[in-house]
């Protein structure tokens, strides 16, 4: 079975967000912070983090402890709250219309999608559902289960050390 297609940046921004849901009320991490914990390219990483902050889904704090920190409560924001935030409102499919082309071209004009186009909007639609019932604090409470001490530990010298 082979996995869908989403862009490294949503997966980026998603990963930024649960991190940032972890931070003390009042607290932020910058772009260099938010790479580094994951080891992500830097550059790339503050280019997400401006598109979350574009689209509310985190706020910038400016200062000498400025960075990002999330724009409402983790409860708040869905897996598709951050794709769309990265990839923008748009569909993943775009029928095209090749159907009307080659030696048996459909002479239709207007009317109903064919049905490879209705088969693909109807998988983005059952996609895009499934990501908004996934929040940010669900991530966070998964990722909580499955925390040892030992890597909570680290987690925590980690945070001090970028703090």
């Amino acid at each position: 079975m082979s996995a869908m297609k989403i862009s490294d940046g949503v997966e980026w921004a998603a990963h930024a967000c649960a991190l940032l849901a972890l931070l003390p009320e009042g607290v932020a991490l910058n772009a260099a912070a938010l790479a580094e914990f994951h080891t992500l390219p830097q550059a790339y990483m503050a280019k997400h983090m401006q598109a979350l902050a574009r689209a509310g889904v985190v706020t910038s704090v400016r200062g000498a402890r400025g960075g990002y920190r999330l724009a409402r409560p983790p409860s708040e924001v869905t897996m598709l709250d951050i794709r769309i935030a990265i990839e923008g409102p748009g569909p993943d499919f775009h029928c095209r219309e090749i159907r009307r082309n080659g030696p048996c071209a459909s002479r239709k004009t207007g009317g109903a999608p064919c049905t490879i186009a209705a088969a693909f909007w109807a998988a983005e639609t059952a996609y895009r559902t499934q990501l908004q019932t996934v929040t940010v604090a669900d991530i966070v409470a998964d990722l909580a289960r499955g925390m040892d001490e030992d890597r909570l530990e680290r987690f925590r010298a980690w945070l001090g050390k970028v703090l």
